[in-house]
This record gives structure tokens, sequence and C-alpha cells, in this order.
């Protein structure tokens, strides 16, 4: 598998990333280990995870995914593992975190309860990549670049990154980071599909200018870009389906996923990649990882087969013609998730 630079780091991270926030709660312990060998078997070194997985976040599994990804781990020589996890973001406004009481915060005393029990539970001594989860940009960025930089240099962590980050936090917390000579992130994970281009906005040209790689998550916008949103009747058990049944959150979410713009791209993205003759999963996961400021495309599955699926877009690289004529079906229906 390609390999690609994390940022201005040292790292060097295979193109796909295997995410894990389904592990503990859709996918049970024995169907993570078989995905989590057969992605290493692929070629796959770098793995995604976070405190507050597995998904959706509740209170009587949060932290499983790290403890089954920390056990999986013992079976892997560490240093050929590139491990990201994340520190859950502040816990006011738009969502309360099932940890440390919904009390969570950027600030270095919670960065420093996350890193230890993320430490702990995986079971290793350093985090190769560690992010914050979702920003909090009425607090002072250098506090949670002094925390970062003091993980840092006490070996907890090798370098940082932000997630669901936007253009300005970005930019501020690269400028503390100049400012102070702290620690600065070099990765920022964000939605980002054929289906969710705005980060082609404004964001794409921070990561060129300043380094930054993109670690696109949802590659396949939560399974509605595999066509199995489109039939008659959605299937039972699927993610969207469940949402709609839960919190006030997770039906919004639903929304934004699932709606009649998302489903008519979806179509037309279908027929393309018939038309050349590949799924439209393959040819989601080729679109995402074809962009020069992407360092590592992160996919996620239930199941082996899943997996199967989106490891055919390994060494895919789409033409100018399909590029063309997904970009028409962009500027047909634009935005389609808002």
């Amino acid at each position: 598998m390609k390999k690609r630079r994390l940022g201005k780091t040292g790292m060097v991270v295979s193109e796909i990333c295997m995410g894990t926030m389904t592990f503990g709660s859709s996918c049970n312990e024995d169907e993570a280990f078989r995905i989590l060998d057969r992605a290493y078997d692929a070629g796959i070194d770098f793995y995604d995870t976070a405190e507050i997985y597995p998904v959706p976040p509740q209170k009587s599994w949060v932290h499983r995914t790290e403890e089954i990804f920390g056990k999986w781990l013992k079976t892997k020589p560490r240093d050929g593992i590139i491990i990201a996890t994340k520190v859950a973001g502040p816990g006011h406004g738009w969502f309360s975190p099932p940890l440390r009481e919904g009390k969570t915060a950027l600030d270095k005393y919670h960065t420093r309860r996350a890193i230890e029990g993320s430490l702990q539970r995986l079971g290793v001594d350093t985090i190769d990549l560690y992010q914050t989860h979702w920003p909090d940009h009425d607090m002072a960025y250098d506090e949670t670049m002094e925390a970062l930089t003091e993980l840092k240099d006490e070996g907890k962590i090798r370098y940082a990154g932000c997630s669901n980050e936007t253009s300005f936090g970005l930019m501020k917390s690269l400028w503390t980071s100049d400012k102070h000579n702290l620690i600065r992130y070099d990765s920022i994970q964000n939605n980002f599909s054929i289906l969710n281009r705005r980060f082609e906005d404004e964001l794409a040209q921070v990561c060129r200018k300043e380094g930054v790689s993109l670690l696109p998550y949802s590659p396949l916008a939560g399974g509605v870009l595999t066509g199995k949103y489109n039939g008659s009747v959605p299937p039972e058990g699927s993610r969207f389906v469940r949402y709609m049944a839960e919190g006030e959150r997770q039906k919004r979410m639903a929304s934004r996923f699932l709606n009649e713009n998302t489903l008519a791209s979806t179509v037309e993205l279908m027929a393309i990649a018939e038309k050349y003759g590949m799924s439209s999963t393959v040819l989601s996961i080729a679109w995402s990882k074809q962009h020069d400021y992407v360092a590592s495309t992160i996919i996620g599955a239930n199941t082996v087969s899943q997996l199967e699926e989106s490891l055919k877009a390994t060494d895919v690289v789409l033409s100018e013609e399909i590029l063309s004529e997904i970009n028409l079906v962009s500027k047909k229906i634009q935005y389609p998730m808002g």
C-alpha cells in the first residue's frame, strides 16, 4: 500500500487508515479483531480511535473501542502500528459527552485525564497522533497547545492534530503555536466526501499553504454512497435507520446525511461507477484519497466483507474523465449535505 507523509512530521502513513468507531457497539470484539487483522495484512499501518468511541456515544460502552483496539495491538509489533486517538472536546453547547460527567474541556486538566486513560486502555507508552476531537473557539488556544506540548515533552505523544475544525480555528491554532513556540497541528480530521465537499472551499487552501494534512473521515458519507439507502426500504439495522429512532442529535445527523439531494447524487454517482466498472464504494474512496492535501483516508467497517470492498480502492486512480463527470454531479446538486 502506498504511503504518504503526515503534515510536516517524521511519520509516513498508509494512504488508507482503519477507523474503529463502531468497535464495541454495532461491531463486536471478535469481528473487530478479524477486521483489524485483515486491514493489517492489506498493508494498513495507521489506525484511528478516540476516548469517546464507540458510536453512538453512550455511557454504557464509552472507552470500549480503545479497550478492544488495545487488546488487538498486543498481537502485533508496536513499532509497526501508527496509533491515532482523540481527547473529547468541550462538554457544553451542542453535545455533552458521556465521560467525565459531561464536563470535558480542552484545558490542561482534562487533556491530561484523557491521555492517561487512553494510554492505559491502549496499553502503550506513547500515542503517535493525538487529536482534539472537536474545537472550543471561545477558549484560549494557548492552553490547549501548551497542554499538548507538555505531553510531547513527556514522551506521551509524538504529534498533534485536530478534528472537526474550521479555517478560523486551524489558522488560530497555528498562529498560537508559531507565536509561543508550541506544538502545531500537523493534521485535521474532518468530514469529507463527494457528498460533502465543503472542505475544498477554504480549508484545502489552509492545508496546502501551512503543510497540514487532511485525514478525511466518512468518505462513504456514512454508507450513503454505497447506495444501500436508495432502495424502496432502507436496510434494517443500518446506521441512519437506528439514528432516526434515537435522540434528537442522532435524528439531525441522519437527516443531514440522508435526504433527497444526497440520494439523488448517489444515484448519478453509482451510474458513473458502473460505467467504469467499479462500485460506488470504490469510486468514493478513490476520489477521497486523490487529493494532494490528503495523507490518509479513514475507512470504517462492521464486517470483513465491507472492508474487502473498500480495499479494492487501494490502487485505483481515477482518470480526469471520471473526475470531470463527478464534478458535474457536484455542480448539478450543490452541497447535498447542506
